[in-house]
């Protein structure tokens, strides 16, 4: 455990001492910004790997798929390229190199408050400006927005039913470095939907009020300049409780609860919540489909083949990420593909298959 960590758990451990427990939501908020603000989790050698990691082929197909809108929509001026959470910058280097063999060079704008990825990104995307928080994006054109795994590390609320009611799940100080999740004092039951008002005892529903501001004020803007957000993260398309908070570490699961600020604290997207949080702003919603059924439906096939054509060496190697991508049991299944764009924009290729 970093001494900076360790300032966290005993800063986090005073606050709960002098006012008693914090929300979910706020410990891990608390925790990511730790995290993330301590340099680079990406990679084998670090926590985990995400889709862009893996293989080149998936911010091709992005940029592909984005340049396919921009020029159905007779190649309006003035596009943006927005990442929300751009990791490394290994997504935009490559969906902005795909979209340059067809002469489309949007402005590149990343959301992100890490100073020490800030820096990574800069080396793989130069002329990257950076923002914050949304707010300060453009306004003057569409924005081409990419979410891929932001919203999951995005904090969540826990509300847990008990026997005096639903009641908010807060954290409190354990021992050490360790802390615990417990249900708090006050009444919540109006925060919960009715379908679950009658669970058994002990359920949890979540629900991420940051993801859902973000959202809207996104498809607001999307209403109001044009363009599109893609959104790509492991999560579920209807309702559901239970706890889906999970911490990552060294590419193996953590107990969320101890040492905060040295995991990866996630949690699993409401997709059919920012479906219906786009269209409150009258924009077209596709999906949310499957990874593996959008990237196949664009071509990642093909892709890989002239891959393998280009290097023969490297061909097991390509063709072991293209399966990661797509098959069942890999991230394929697992993670979910959504798209919302203006009304008068065209509606995206690769969410022909199924919506699962």
């Amino acid at each position: 455990m970093s001494p900076d960590t360790g300032q966290l758990a005993l800063r986090l451990a005073k606050q709960i001492e002098g006012s008693g427990p914090i929300s979910v939501a706020e410990y891990m908020r608390a925790s990511n910004n730790e995290y993330y603000g301590a340099g680079d989790p990406f990679g084998v050698e670090g926590d985990f790997i995400t889709a862009p990691e893996i293989s080149q082929m998936f911010g091709e197909l992005i940029g592909m798929w984005l340049t396919d809108l921009y020029l159905r929509q007779n190649s309006p001026t003035n596009c943006h390229y927005v990442e929300l959470g751009p990791g490394r910058g290994t997504l935009a280097a490559d969906a902005l190199r795909a979209m340059s063999k067809f002469e489309f060079a949007p402005a590149v704008h990343f959301v992100e408050t890490s100073e020490a990825l800030r820096a990574q990104q800069l080396k793989n995307v130069p002329l990257a400006t950076f923002h914050d928080r949304i707010e300060s994006l453009p306004t003057d054109g569409p924005l081409l927005v990419v979410a891929n795994e932001f919203f999951d590390a995005l904090p969540i609320r826990q509300l847990i039913l008990t026997h005096a009611g639903w009641r908010e799940r807060v954290v409190v100080r354990d021992r050490g470095t360790k802390f615990a999740a417990m249900p708090g004092s006050y009444p919540m039951d109006g925060s919960v939907p009715a379908a679950f008002q009658n669970s058994p005892v002990g359920s949890i529903f979540e629900s991420s009020p940051d993801a859902a501001t973000i959202m809207y004020e996104l498809a607001t803007r999307i209403a109001t300049q044009g363009g599109v957000i893609l959104v790509i993260d492991y999560g579920y398309t209807q309702p559901s409780l239970g706890s889906t908070l999970q911490a990552v570490k060294s590419h193996g699961y953590a107990d969320p609860f101890l040492d905060p600020g040295i995991c990866d604290l996630t949690a699993h997207v409401n997709f059919l919540e920012l479906g219906n949080l786009a269209r409150m702003r009258e924009l077209v919603v596709s999906g949310p489909t499957t990874q593996g059924v959008w990237l196949s439906a664009l071509g990642i096939g093909q892709r890989a083949a002239a891959l393998v054509e280009a290097s023969p060496d490297k061909g097991e190697e390509i063709y072991v990420a293209r399966d990661r991508l797509v098959k069942t049991g890999e991230m394929g299944t697992l993670f979910k593909v959504l798209a919302a764009h203006s009304a008068d924009w065209p509606v995206p290729e690769g969410f022909g298959g199924p919506v699962v």
